[in-house]
């Protein structure tokens, strides 16, 4: 490969990123963000983009900077167990218990739940999401091409209706911003941070970054500055593309309160919008283009679950795994959309910050020369305080562990206690390295004085 990349090249990679991240779901966190926010819109969409953007991107350059070849290998720099731990949850995470049930739900919610009755029950959803989830189960364990090329040909087509769809909002928006929600009235900009979570997208970035960097390679790239290179410049592309839409998006539910009045979720902020504007047709299209466009996201994520769970455990076989995952976010779906982001955010809150730290110290390994100490005790007072900013999430509040740590740690109140103890952490771990290595050293002295 000749040192001069192919601008062609680096524009086909970075719209790829942006497909693998821009899924059906990542519709609905901007626009409820944008409802939420009102006045404080711009702030919040910053907080927002920095982990719903610029960290997932990260995660992916992460990866390639690493040299590693799957998330496993890159956690175990940690330890050989937390990289099967960590990387079996976000496993999970991604898949069977959040981000599989998502896909059923968003697109009941889009596709389905505006035409049916003001109070529809339960049964609706129960048949909806049987119905997909076998067919995710179907192409899962039948990979046929037309999964791929209702992919293809369904992401530009739904690009078009939600570009001219935040477009007349934002020319002809449906009203003025309202007042903030009590959430969002102090510090919107770390509200929006943490509302960044909810697209996993960090989390999904280790799994993406693999995709990336093999296309790279198979491109020819052979050092790690020419892939390094080729994917800076990539998620640049991605970066800016993904940053104005969910920008308009949050726009558009910002403008859309006056009007609409508060909503439940995302997803019906976009079918009510849709609406507005459109009428039934347009409501009838987006759904149409949500839930194909939610299936073959769904399909992707069973069949790459189902890949690693039947390495983790060769004796089980892929279609059973298949089939189980298919069933079980078929009744994790059942939920319904705004209790699974709800059960989601306590789990995220808890996980999100290893990503995060785990991201940083993948770029500062050369730094400290790889020792698995600062990675351990990083991560291990990281861990300490996300815990309990989980818990925190989940209603199960511990006031003597809260009261403490927000008069000793910056940031504790706005979700970001861990980065201190993190960073002590990190330095902690360098101390107790240099430490072993005296004594080694001390140790090699003295038993070469007695011989």
């Amino acid at each position: 490969m000749s040192n001069k990349v192919p601008f062609s090249f680096i524009v086909v990679i970075g719209f790829m990123l942006f497909a693998l991240f821009f899924g059906a779901g990542n519709l609905i966190f901007p626009a409820m963000l944008g409802q939420s926010a009102g006045s404080n819109i711009w702030s919040a969409n910053a907080g927002f983009l920095v982990t719903g953007v610029g960290l997932p991107l990260l995660g992916v350059l992460a990866f390639g900077f690493s040299g590693k070849e799957d998330l496993q290998s890159l956690a175990s720099r940690v330890h050989p167990a937390f990289g099967i731990i960590f990387t079996t949850i976000l496993y999970l995470a991604i898949g069977p218990l959040f981000a599989m049930p998502r896909t059923g739900s968003v697109s009941f919610e889009i596709g389905v739940k505006p035409f049916l009755s003001e109070n529809p029950g339960h049964l609706p959803l129960i048949i909806f999401t049987v119905i997909f989830f076998t067919i995710t189960c179907f192409f899962s364990l039948n990979p046929a091409k037309i999964v791929d090329l209702v992919g293809k040909v369904l992401t530009p087509i739904k690009l078009t209706f939600i570009g001219i769809l935040v477009v007349v909002a934002v020319v002809n928006p449906i009203g003025k911003f309202e007042a903030p929600s009590e959430a969002y009235t102090t510090h919107p900009f770390f509200k929006g941070f943490q509302e960044g979570y909810l697209t996993m997208d960090t989390l999904a970035s280790f799994v993406f970054g693999i995709i990336i960097i093999n296309a790279i390679k198979e491109k020819g790239a052979k050092t790690n500055r020419q892939i390094i290179t080729i994917c800076a410049k990539a998620t640049a592309i991605a970066a800016v593309i993904l940053a104005l839409i969910y920008s308009a998006l949050s726009y558009m539910g910002a403008s859309s309160v006056s009007e609409l009045g508060r909503l439940d979720n995302g997803g019906t902020v976009l079918a009510e919008v849709s609406n507005y504007y459109f009428g039934s047709y347009g409501g009838i299209l987006l759904g149409l283009m949500i839930t194909v466009a939610c299936l073959t996201t769904s399909v992707g994520l069973v069949t790459s679950c189902s890949s690693f769970f039947h390495k983790l455990f060769p004796s089980v076989s892929y279609k059973l795994i298949a089939v189980i995952l298919s069933a079980f976010s078929a009744v994790v779906a059942n939920f319904g959309l705004t209790e699974l982001i709800a059960i989601s955010v306590p789990v995220l809150t808890a996980i999100y910050p290893l990503a995060i730290v785990l991201i940083a110290l993948t770029f500062l390994h050369p730094l400290f020369k790889g020792r698995s100490e600062v990675y351990q005790v990083s991560l291990l007072f990281t861990f300490i305080v996300s815990l309990f900013d989980g818990l925190n999430a989940a209603g199960f509040k511990i006031a003597a562990v809260n009261d403490l740590f927000t008069s000793i740690l910056p940031m504790y109140g706005v979700g970001l206690g861990w980065v201190v103890p993190a960073i002590v952490g990190g330095l902690i771990g360098l101390g107790i390295t240099f430490l072993r290595t005296n004594d080694n050293t001390n140790r090699n002295t003295s038993r070469k004085l007695i011989k």
